[in-house]
């Protein structure tokens, strides 16, 4: 049986794919367990080794990839070029990770006793990936669970199954195991139960989940009552503040890069330009001059910045909260109607305050709110009352200033002069609050994809008090 994607700019099929059932799962789950054995033994520059080849296997599809993101999700080719180099990126770093899961040996208070903590694989790790940075975000769910020598199941999104099928085709290529490297494509009205089955399978031993607050609560659920650990990275509201010693053309151009790339549809995407009173007519000025020379346009012809939202419930909930803000009072600088329903312009709303829901519902879309704010005192409270924390920015000249201000934004990633959205493969890339716990990346992922076990020698007779 299949299910089909529907290109959200023309209205034709973008691909087809296998609908798999929640009856299903239980048989890949054992697939990937049996494979765990083999690849887990493999040592670090054999894995290595096979990491290599899948880099250069997905970068082989530079085509099949930028024809797949540009028909199931609306991206431009630019985008899809974008998430193929980070994605590669990611794989090689993945790669290199392979001869650093180290442990120690801890003095032991018992004579004669070598006392060492070693890291050590899972088993099968479940990687749920969303449709947004499709490329980026299903490499990041499974390579650095294979580096660590754990086999994998990637989850794909209903929103781009050949995408995510890709990546998938890529690393069986390049020579892992028979069963190390697993996809599961599932129609969309069946999503609930095929997630559930897989985290309900005794294989799976622990979940990776990028997604929305609302779905990662469900699925953390689910796997407490296994006990399976979960890393979950979901939704944002990520602030900018703007104070009044900044460069104001480096803020309006990290401002717009941050809140308008891919339409405003990342995790990381600013969703409130915060900015002292002081400044905020010369930077709301400033920006509506930025903004409204980004036209949006048919992202097949890549010759706008702007392009397609994913669906037309991305230009609904914009809608409904630009209308909601301007109802209480706010003052919209630029936007206007959508074209060819997902072409979607670019909505700056300036004067929101927190009675608004865009002060504190994510968007996800190509909307931003301007905010006042007193001082920098005040500022700081206005970028930490959200539900969120997953990324932040703040701009001033005074480095130590913004250094201060930093550590105190509740997020797991703050940059002092820099956009909101960036993402390096080698970082601890996370948030808390509503956005999550635990971390991808770099010697952090390490931590997230492996046991740490304690192992004794006794080199010396024991004394027992029985």
């Amino acid at each position: 049986m299949k299910f089909t994607r529907i290109n959200p700019m023309t209205g034709q099929v973008a691909s087809e794919a296998e609908a798999m059932q929640s009856a299903d799962m239980a048989a890949v789950a054992r697939r990937a367990g049996a494979a765990f054995p083999a690849w887990s033994a493999q040592g670090p520059n054999a894995r290595r080794a096979v990491l290599m080849k899948a880099a250069a296997a997905l970068e082989a599809r530079k085509d099949q990839f930028v024809e797949a993101m540009m028909g199931e999700i609306g991206a431009t080719a630019g985008w899809a070029m974008f998430n193929l180099g980070l994605a590669a990126g990611m794989i090689r770093e993945a790669a290199a990770l392979t001869t650093q899961i180290s442990g120690e040996v801890i003095p032991s208070d018992k004579p004669g006793t070598l006392a060492m903590a070693l890291r050590e694989p899972v088993g099968v790790i479940l990687g749920i990936a969303p449709w947004n940075a499709p490329i980026i975000l299903g490499v990041r769910a499974i390579a650095v669970p294979l580096a660590c020598g754990n086999t994998v199941i990637l989850k794909a999104s209903e929103n781009c199954p050949r995408t995510h099928s890709l990546i998938v085709e890529a690393f069986q290529e390049a020579g892992f195991p028979e069963g190390a490297v697993n996809i599961v494509t599932n129609a969309p009205e069946n999503a609930a139960e095929v997630v559930g089955a897989l985290i309900d399978a005794p294989d799976v031993r622990r979940i990776n989940f990028t997604g929305s607050t609302h779905v990662g609560k469900i699925i953390a659920k689910r796997a407490a009552e296994h006990l399976k650990p979960v890393l979950l990275e979901l939704g944002g509201k990520a602030p900018l503040i703007v104070l009044e010693d900044a460069d104001l053309d480096e803020a309006v151009k990290a401002a717009a890069f941050g809140a308008f790339m891919n339409q405003g549809q990342i995790c990381m995407s600013t969703e409130r330009i915060i900015v002292v009173d002081a400044i905020a007519d010369e930077f709301s000025a400033r920006f509506k001059e930025k903004v409204g020379g980004m036209a949006v346009g048919d992202p097949r012809e890549g010759t706008t910045p702007l392009g397609a939202v994913v669906d037309l419930r991305t230009v609904e909930c914009v809608t409904s909260l630009v209308e909601d803000a301007l109802a209480k009072g706010a003052h919209q600088l630029t936007g206007g109607a959508t074209t060819q329903n997902v072409l979607m312009p670019a909505h700056v709303i300036d004067n929101v305050t927190p009675e608004m829901r865009l002060f504190r519902e994510e968007s996800f879309g190509p909307v931003v709110a301007i905010v006042r704010a007193r001082d920098e005192e005040q500022a700081i409270e206005l970028a930490n009352d959200t539900e969120y924390g997953l990324s932040a920015s703040v701009f001033t000249r005074d480095i130590a200033k913004g250094l201060k201000v930093a550590r105190r934004i509740q997020s797991g990633i703050c940059h002092v002069n820099g956009p909101t959205v960036h993402d390096e493969a080698q970082m601890p890339f996370g948030g808390m609050k509503a956005s999550g716990y635990g971390r991808f990346g770099g010697k952090a992922g390490i931590e997230a994809f492996t046991e740490l076990r304690w192992i004794t020698v006794e080199t010396e007779a024991g004394h027992f008090p029985i």
